[in-house]
């Protein structure tokens, strides 16, 4: 439980309005209550501008004033809000005629003139007093939050303002940029024409045990903090790839700015684009050429050891399968036998892998991850943003993860012709490379990723309430089937055949 929030903001001017405005739209939740208080003219209706324009990301929004028609509602907002007025407000009791309670399920709340409501308001709220102070523009903005849920969060935004100031971009404007399936949070940040973007990743807690005591993301070998992303990011910069470059950090807050690679991916009306993919398949191609160290120094003087993709890592993510994508495709779990079976097939393969060649594994080399950069050359065309979670381990797993991509189908055509791209850019600089060996290493972790991820994405409908997820399962479902027709992976096709067939 977070204990209330109770602060004064002098706000020297109509722009450190806006700017408190951003720290708290950032944070906005759904179910969430402003209420505004304060004189006429005290800077109300410059503060809810400011704040809806930064949900929007659009500095033109209008905002007219609710005075007259009490709501006023904004529905394509990153989170949907009804700005009330309730001064014209007849009786408390009103409130339910003007929707305020069907407002909170769906978005949040701005309030002003809360003390109309008489009390009816939620016990969790945010209330901002603004008062004028002297001449001109400046007030006085005092924040208290009323029960839970405020304090923590708006203190990690206060926190990240002070990282931009102290970081040299005060004044910035800040505005939230789409991020992952995991906590981590982003934001594009911009100021007198240029532009960075911001990870807010805040050390996570270990989960429960499942395992040999150990949580989950300890066993899968998963990042804890922002330093496996530095170390990372500045060695593949170091060696000519395009990985953002680091202009600000606090790795003990989890704060990183970074270069803005900008949107422009490798998909075009939810279609793979060829020529990118094939840029990011010879990216990997060149990856996978060079000799990569185990331990990276960081700024701060640290030492990040890669750790391996070892058997553990790998078989806890197949776990997955039978923990989640079972009971959700079939209502009902493995029995003891086939769990024993299925864990033994796998074993074997990752055996195997043992004459596999290894490299960095960057472990999301897809789609969402990739940033098409058409001004730069080479390899260098394919920006890379998402690495925190690098192991050392089978060089095949990159290439399994960009050409059966999880969110985009990639018809067996284009994954033919890019794997046969891999495979002559990887021959012309080793005459040694071993094709076979890698074919068989290139279908053993498509098929693991592929069960993984049908493991992740039920966990994600199930588990984190993210439903979202489900559309791609089908897709990776006919990834899987596609891997398993390898020889090598004969006896995983029967398993998977018997107690999932193509259907389920």
């Amino acid at each position: 439980m977070s204990a209330p929030l109770s602060l004064t903001r002098d706000l020297a001017d109509e722009a450190a309005t806006i700017r408190l405005a951003e720290d708290i739209a950032m944070v906005l939740a759904p179910g969430d209550v402003i209420a505004l208080e304060g004189d006429l003219g005290a800077g109300k209706t410059t503060f809810s501008r400011a704040l809806l324009r930064a949900l929007a990301d659009d500095a033109f929004l209008e905002v007219p004033s609710p005075t007259f028609t009490i709501a006023q509602s904004y529905e394509a907002l990153r989170v949907p809000v009804v700005h009330f007025d309730l001064y014209r407000l007849g009786s408390a009791e009103e409130l339910d005629e003007i929707g305020f309670d069907d407002a909170l399920e769906i978005g949040a709340a701005l309030i002003e003139w809360p003390d109309r409501a008489d009390g009816l308001l939620p016990a969790d709220r945010l209330i901002l007093s603004l008062e004028i102070v002297g001449a001109g523009d400046a007030r006085r903005a005092t924040l208290t939050s009323v029960g839970e849920g405020w304090a923590e969060r708006l203190s990690r935004s206060f926190a990240l303002r002070a990282f931009l100031d102290e970081a040299g971009w005060t004044g910035a404007e800040r505005r939230h940029l789409q991020g992952d399936a995991s906590t981590r949070s982003y934001e594009r940040i911009r100021r007198d024409g240029e532009h960075a973007v911001l990870m807010n990743a805040p050390r996570r807690p270990d989960g429960p045990p499942v395992a040999d005591g150990k949580p989950y993301s300890q066993i899968a070998r998963l990042a804890e903090d922002v330093r496996p992303f530095v170390a990372i990011g500045e060695t593949l910069r170091a060696n000519g790839f395009s990985a953002p470059e680091l202009f600000a950090h606090d790795l003990d807050a989890g704060l990183l700015l970074l270069e803005d690679l900008g949107g422009e991916g490798v998909v075009e009306e939810g279609a793979p684009i060829a020529e990118r993919y094939g840029v990011a398949t010879d990216v990997l191609a060149d990856i996978h050429g060079l000799d990569w160290p185990d331990s990276v120094p960081l700024p701060d003087g640290s030492i990040h050891h890669v750790p391996p993709y070892d058997e553990a890592a790998l078989t806890i993510e197949v776990r997955l399968l039978a923990d989640w994508y079972v009971p959700h495709m079939t209502g009902g779990e493995l029995d003891g036998a086939a769990l024993d079976e299925f864990l033994a097939l796998w074993r074997e393969r990752f055996d195997a892998l043992d004459q596999a060649e290894k490299s960095w594994v960057l472990r999301d080399c897809h789609s969402p991850n990739l940033i098409w950069l058409p001004e730069r050359e080479g390899p260098a065309r394919i920006g890379l943003i998402d690495y925190q979670d690098a192991v050392i381990g089978p060089a095949a797993y990159d290439l399994a993860s960009l050409l059966q991509d999880a969110r985009v189908t990639v018809p067996p055509e284009l994954e033919q012709v890019l794997f046969a791209r891999y495979l002559e850019r990887r021959r012309a600089a080793d005459t040694d490379f071993d094709r076979d060996t890698f074919a068989a290493a290139y279908a053993t972790m498509a098929a693991q990723r592929a069960t993984k991820v049908l493991g992740i994405f039920a966990r994600l409908n199930h588990r984190d309430g993210k439903p979202v997820y489900l559309a791609h399962i089908p897709r990776v479902r006919d990834y899987l089937y596609r891997s398993l027709t390898h020889p090598v992976l004969s006896g995983l096709k029967l398993w998977y055949e018997s107690h999932l067939p193509t259907g389920s």
